[in-house]
């Protein structure tokens, strides 16, 4: 475990040692804790550290936080429909996703994705961070955009009215978020959180009230 932290993290290297000792606490924890199951594809230590991982990283400014909402992570081979089906035809485009209703508690990745999004920490694309924001988004009961933690409720507007005022950047072709934040106001909170976690320091160069807020949000320090 040591050594895929070290060598496929770059978030738990930027800690300090006694951080990372927090880091391999909470990720012995989680996998202790949770399932993760391959659906048709191998789990080895590699993925299941990775899926911990992706866990753990927005919720570390958050020290007595409980992975409630969440029992299993599924690992599929590959991408999949909307509706759990796993192929390489059309519509077959989903990366990963939360599981609602019957599937409540349920966390479905694509492995390939999840590995890829640690190969390149600095590309602002990491599917594992994507799903687990939105799971710290749902801390409130629901996945609007507006976390139910790290917002006081004054700042929920001024929030709100930043997303807005973003996403009209990214309609105008004037912005480097990823277009796909135009989805919602959910997707926009993980796609951001994406780039909060990979490059935190061209966030908060390009986007100084985004960084802010989200520095709030999550009640970590990025930049550093």
């Amino acid at each position: 475990w040591e050594e895929i932290l070290a060598d496929h993290v770059a978030f738990f290297r930027k800690l300090s040692e006694e951080e990372k000792q927090r880091f391999r606490n909470e990720l012995q924890i989680f996998i202790r804790d949770k399932r993760i199951t391959g659906i048709k594809t191998e789990v080895d230590e590699t993925t299941r550290v990775l899926a911990a991982s992706s866990a753990i990283i927005p919720i570390f400014g958050f020290k007595k936080w409980e992975w409630n909402q969440i029992k299993e992570i599924l690992v599929y081979p590959m991408r999949f429909k909307e509706d759990f089906e796993m192929g390489d035809g059309a519509g077959h485009s989903t990366l990963g996703m939360v599981g609602s209703g019957a599937m409540n508690g349920v966390m479905i990745l694509s492995k390939p994705d999840l590995l890829s999004g640690f190969k390149n920490p600095r590309d602002r694309r990491n599917v594992g961070i994507h799903e687990f924001a939105h799971l710290v988004d749902k801390a409130d009961g629901v996945i609007d955009g507006v976390p139910g933690v790290g917002l006081e409720r004054q700042a929920i507007k001024p929030w709100l009215e930043l997303i807005r005022k973003e996403m009209k950047q990214i309609r105008s072709g004037r912005s480097d978020i990823d277009p796909y934040g135009l989805t919602n106001e959910a997707e926009f909170f993980a796609v951001v959180s994406e780039y909060f976690f990979e490059r935190p320091d061209r966030l908060q160069r390009d986007h100084p009230e985004l960084y802010g807020m989200l520095e709030k949000i999550f009640q970590q320090k990025r930049h550093k």
